[in-house]
């Protein structure tokens, strides 16, 4: 593996501890992110004034000279694989994609190709100047195989550290679109009785639980009060379809992001995503309420009904503002205008 080396000067009234010195003073073109630097003094690959330094906390003097010897990035383990990619934004830091359902993030011995990183190996190329040393994209944020819409990716190190940054302070935002069952509204006094529901002004739910893997199930979480992981969602109804309503559009957006976290709350709020194979369970919705069609073509949706459609965040680079939307995918469209068909 080759080496390259990163020669700078540490400016007028650095900071007392290394670390902070060189996060301060590295050039921006090196992309080393405070992570990666913190890795580099552990492993000896700095030097000051040509004394190795391995101590983060050492005290560095202004003028003082520092190399840092980085290994160049090595080739990802995982192949790059030509599969066509809705690119909705991309430069030289990161990349937004509209994913498909179907596709997969990340390999996983059930998966252990097509996947989106394989794709994206593929798609960028050379502009990939490594992520932990190594060529590969950086994967900040997932969202399910059969789940479709925006994921940001980082092509660099400094732009993986700072949108990992923003995604552990959830100051990113995120909007999904879902077709669920029922209607989960103020109004409902089941809906009010159930254990980390409440509703905020303009109804909207607030479901405020913990969140594990399930004991007996590793596939699925399982909501607790408990242990487990802060979680937080909210949604608001978008459209009602049936008369009476028997499916709802809904709109939810998360303050954390944990693994199925939306489909595990509506599910434990009583109103489970239609499609959903795991959590949400096949209803038989009131014949007279929908239309045939309609009620068809929800008992046959394949896919859990959800969207991620916006995505916000701050560029970890230039600091703009970024906000990206994608529109409904097809078949959520048509079962959609299905839904809207008179029920008789």
């Amino acid at each position: 593996m080759g080496t390259r080396l990163v020669s700078f000067t540490i400016a007028a009234d650095p900071p007392s501890r290394l670390d902070k010195a060189l996060s301060r003073d590295v050039p921006a073109d090196a992309t080393l992110s405070r992570t990666r630097l913190a890795r580099l003094i552990a492993a000896g690959a700095v030097e000051v004034d040509g004394v190795v330094q391995t101590n983060p906390r050492a005290r560095t003097m202004e003028g003082a000279d520092v190399n840092i010897t980085v290994e160049v990035a090595e080739d990802s383990h995982i192949g790059p694989e030509d599969i066509p990619l809705d690119v909705v934004f991309e430069d030289d830091d990161l990349i937004v994609i509209n994913k498909p359902s179907g596709m997969v993030v990340h390999p996983a011995p059930g998966s252990p190709s097509g996947t989106l990183v394989n794709a994206l190996l593929h798609h960028c190329g050379d502009d990939l100047s490594g992520v932990g040393g190594v060529k590969r994209p950086g994967i900040v944020h997932r969202i399910d195989k059969e789940t479709s819409g925006l994921l940001v990716v980082a092509k660099t190190d400094a732009a993986h550290q700072g949108l990992a940054s923003q995604f552990e302070k959830h100051t990113v935002e995120r909007y999904y679109r879902a077709l669920c069952y029922g209607v989960p509204e103020a109004s409902d006094p089941r809906l009010r009785g159930v254990k980390g529901a409440s509703f905020e002004a303009g109804n909207i739910l607030r479901m405020t639980t913990q969140l594990a893997r399930h004991k007996t199930d590793r596939q699925r979480q399982a909501v607790l009060f408990q242990g487990g992981r802060h979680a937080v969602t909210r949604a608001r109804i978008v459209e009602r379809f049936g008369m009476p309503p028997v499916v709802s559009l809904i709109e939810c957006w998360l303050e954390t992001g944990r693994t199925h976290q939306i489909r595990v709350h509506m599910t434990h709020a009583g109103h489970g995503l239609v499609g959903d194979p795991v959590y949400g369970g096949r209803r038989k919705l009131a014949a007279r309420s929908i239309s045939p069609v309609a009620n068809e073509a929800v008992r046959q949706f394949p896919r859990q009904a959800l969207h991620a459609a916006v995505l916000g965040f701050v560029h970890p680079v230039t600091d703009e503002p970024k906000r990206f939307e994608a529109q409904t995918p097809p078949d959520m469209a048509d079962l959609i205008e299905v839904l809207r068909l008179p029920a008789t």
